[in-house]
């Protein structure tokens, strides 16, 4: 493998431990813990995980020796900082034992149930400390739940003494980790699986998880991407760039970006699905701010917009709810049909009110809504171009007012979505070292005997030596929600928290940011230099720990 120049210094770099984990460790348990929704439906389902102590790793005196094998995954969408996790894995498991080994399990959870996999040494890993990306061995989205999987990578999982699996995933791949922590427990097989809280869209987070791995890489280069085309906009003052970022369950990334850079507007899904607002709402709203800049001589701006934004306008909200219980009944009748034919099969079954709302719907986001779902049986809202219908139906209502002579302004759109610059970005030094605090926890939840947990770190906005590092059981973060059809246990997301300091600092802000051109222009993503410039977490971070948050 090719390495860049700086590739070979970020790989010289350590990544610093909480002090719990530099030296013996010993586990600090909590008391019994609960679901946070439906305790009874997720006790039944996992009655051998269910109501496990939080854990908390304290220093101990003494090391011990302990020879176990584990076996790593990537599950899911790339995010910064994996390979750390994989680092952060290989050299605990060396510290507890030399002759204890790693495996990786090539292209995602296909590859334990294929039985791909190839053993990590220190030479391999010495390539990947500190990279983007998750080359080393790869992710998919195949989903574990079927028992033919459980057994089939049951027999890889023996012939190579694997003790344990540590499942690197989101919400969905940790929620999979848990069904076959619980499958291994109820069997006595004596495998231990442990998950780790990967997404860059933020929206795996709770009182336990503070947040998680890869947002702060990720939000740090849309960030610099967003200010470059800002300053761009700030300069040609003759385009109004309209940005889709990634966040399709959760505006996340979109709020922590505008915190970031001041744009113009920036749409939060959350709360337009809290005031019940219409999609022409939306338009009005942009089209009274394009206009009042407009009379101010400012025909330009930047508009950031989340990813999922379709979904949380209520009515849309409602039509892609029933679409989902209709595909998955009968997607076997509509899968074959030519597309006019799909058309008129979705609004013969739709009940009035949605198919009143799809069919004033435009066509190309209509079809985007009808076709297959993802794996995990969301709507691929990534394929919807967002920021052009809502540029094009802004563009239709200056229009209308241009001819009312409500508006005499230009308006010219440019249209980004940022999403694959993000993912395998290299990571930040936060990232850096929260991912391998993340992979030593694994480690020594798996070497003190525990099974259905994710490895977290809390207190990360202090320095990474005063982190607190620990396991919670992944059925205190379940709840039973609706997926294809039907109701399943899930890990529930984290949505922007309208009451929450984030949204409150922005929203006090939002006005100003509006009428003057305020951009912030952050730069690259810094390694080196001043503490304060290339160590600071993500705003969202600091606001939500009541951490100093640097002056705009």
């Amino acid at each position: 493998m090719e390495t860049s120049a700086l590739q070979k210094e970020r790989a010289s770099y350590q990544p610093k431990l909480p002090k719990a984990l530099q030296g013996a460790v010993k586990i600090k348990e909590g008391e019994p813990t609960q679901s946070v929704d439906n305790h009874e439906e997720i006790k039944k389902l996992f009655p051998n995980t269910y109501g496990m102590p939080l854990i908390e790793f304290v220093p101990a005196e003494d090391t011990k020796s302990l020879s176990i094998n584990v076996g790593v995954i990537l599950s899911g969408g790339q995010a910064p900082g994996g390979h750390n996790v994989i680092s952060g894995l290989f050299d605990a498991v060396k510290k507890l034992n030399p002759e204890n080994r790693l495996f990786g399990f090539l292209m995602g959870p296909g590859g334990l149930v294929d039985h791909n996999y190839i053993e990590i040494t220190d030479h391999l890993i010495n390539k990947y400390r500190n990279t983007g990306g998750f080359d080393l061995i790869g992710s998919g989205r195949t989903k574990l739940e079927e028992v033919d999987q459980f057994e089939k990578g049951l027999e890889i999982i023996r012939e190579l003494d694997i003790n344990a699996l540590v499942i690197i995933g989101g919400d969905d791949s940790n929620t999979n980790a848990c069904v076959l922590a619980e499958y291994y427990a109820a069997k006595k097989y004596g495998v231990q699986v442990i998950g780790c809280p990967k997404t860059i869209d933020g929206d795996l987070k709770n009182d336990q998880i503070e947040t998680s791995f890869g947002f702060d890489t990720a939000t740090k280069t849309y960030s610099e991407l967003i200010g470059n085309i800002a300053r761009d906009c700030n300069s040609a003052r003759k385009y109004w760039h309209f940005v889709k970022l990634m966040g399709r369950s959760a505006s996340h990334i979109a709020l922590e970006c505008a915190l970031q850079t001041q744009p113009n507007i920036c749409l939060i899904s959350e709360e337009i699905e809290a005031k019940d607002l219409t999609l022409n709402d939306i338009i009005e709203d942009i089209a009274n701010v394009v206009a009042r800049r407009a009379k101010d001589g400012r025909n330009y701006g930047v508009v950031l917009i989340p990813e999922g934004l379709i979904e949380f306008i209520p009515a849309i909200g409602r039509l892609i709810q029933e679409l989902n219980d209709l595909l998955a009944e009968h997607g076997h009748e509509y899968k074959d049909l030519d597309e006019e034919t799909q058309r008129a099969y979705i609004i013969n079954h739709l009940s009035e009110a949605n198919k009143a709302t799809f069919e004033t719907l435009p066509e190309g986001v209509a079809r985007q809504l009808s076709l297959e779902r993802d794996p995990h049986g969301n709507v691929q809202v990534s394929l919807i171009e967002t920021e052009k219908l809502i540029s094009d139906m802004v563009e239709m209502k200056l229009n209308k007012w241009a001819k009312e002579r409500k508006y005499d302004g230009k308006f010219a759109a440019l249209h980004h979505f940022l999403g694959y610059e993000g993912r395998c970005a290299a990571p930040s030094n936060f990232d850096a070292d929260y991912c391998y605090s993340l992979g030593t926890s694994a480690v020594q939840l798996i070497a003190n005997g525990k099974t259905g947990y994710m490895a977290i770190v809390k207190n990360t906005t202090a320095h990474p030596s005063e982190w607190r590092a620990g396991g919670v059981p992944i059925t205190m973060m379940m709840n039973m929600e609706r997926r294809n059809g039907e109701l399943k246990p899930v890990i529930r997301k984290a949505l922007v928290d309208l009451e929450g300091e984030p949204f409150k600092a922005f929203a006090a802000m939002r006005d100003k940011w509006a009428k003057e051109t305020s951009y912030i222009y952050p730069g690259p993503v810094q390694y080196w230099g001043p503490s304060e410039v290339c160590d600071q977490t993500t705003r969202t971070l600091a606001y939500e720990q009541g951490a100093e948050v640097s002056v705009f």
